[in-house]
């Protein structure tokens, strides 16, 4: 799975999900309590017990599930890079909020043992990005195996899978949560997606993250509104195409359909050896950094 640039860089709320979602699930685990941690009907509706809540938000029930599970949050950082950190940290508090609210609702509908307790762990963020990235990140590249039609995103789908069954009905009643959460964030319910957190809020993140050098790709034009391409850069441009091959049309469409200019889908794919999903991501990211 290919997120774009390595780390976590311009991804400090992603960052600080992955880690938290490790120093939560490693204590519990080595103390064997790994299937105590999830939220139940006797836990929420009788006894109350609060600290459920924050256990069953950032701790994985199992070591497998805390693997798939960190893998692709840390995948899933692309869309941080694409609207920003300010609003990412609303999309992750909003989808959590939501997708908690879902599962104690389930809870106390369905009154099913079977389903007692749920699953813990981020299910809610990371199955609500399931939506964006089904919308919004392009295929790059299809191929067949055994007869079976699939594509870069297909193996992304398949670890969201295998987390979905990790545990049974235990685990898809959070996973459904989170998909739900997604696609109301996605309508824009409430007016979510307009909301940002005040600037002293949003710079915490900036202050917590790692250093890292300046991003290679930041005089790279990202939208037609943006297109100030120098004439050096077009230069640079000509004369990487003059080097190598054409990048194939299909791969500029690819880019130009989710929003990008063409001269900046070239260059991008100039630098990424023509890898689309990688160029994409380093568009989206230049565009974060220039908002």
């Amino acid at each position: 799975m290919n997120g774009g640039l390595p780390g976590f860089h311009n991804a400090p709320a992603s960052r600080a999900v992955v880690v938290a979602s490790a120093l939560f699930s490693v204590p519990f685990g080595f103390r064997g309590r790994f299937f105590d941690l999830g939220l139940s009907y006797q836990n929420v509706y009788q006894s109350l017990s609060i600290w459920r809540l924050i256990t069953s938000l950032f701790a994985f029930s199992s070591t497998p599930e805390l693997i798939f599970g960190a893998a692709l949050l840390y995948y899933f950082r692309v869309f941080e890079r694409q609207i920003g950190s300010n609003k990412y940290a609303v999309f992750i508090i909003f989808s959590t909020m939501v997708s908690v609210l879902l599962q104690i609702l389930a809870l106390g509908y369905l009154k099913d043992p079977s389903i007692n307790p749920l699953t813990s762990g981020p299910y809610g963020l990371i199955f609500a990005s399931y939506v964006p990235f089904f919308f919004d990140i392009p295929v790059s590249m299809r191929f067949r195996i055994f007869g079976l039609s699939l594509s870069d995103k297909s193996f992304v789908y398949l670890a969201g899978l295998q987390l979905l069954c990790s545990s049974g009905r235990r685990s898809v009643v959070p996973g459904v949560s989170g998909i739900l959460a997604g696609l109301l964030y996605r309508l824009n319910t409430f007016g979510i997606r307009r909301l940002k957190f005040p600037e002293f809020v949003a710079s915490l993140f900036t202050r917590v993250s790692w250093p890292f050098s300046r991003n290679p790709y930041q005089g790279l034009p990202t939208t037609e509104n943006d297109a100030n391409i120098s004439s050096h850069q077009v230069h640079q441009t000509e004369a990487a195409h003059t080097a190598t091959q054409d990048p194939a049309e299909s791969s500029i469409a690819a880019l130009v359909s989710i929003g990008f200019d063409r001269n900046s889908a070239v260059q991008a794919l100039v630098l990424t050896n023509y890898d689309v999903n990688l160029a994409s991501n380093i568009l989206l990211e230049t565009q974060a950094l220039q908002q």
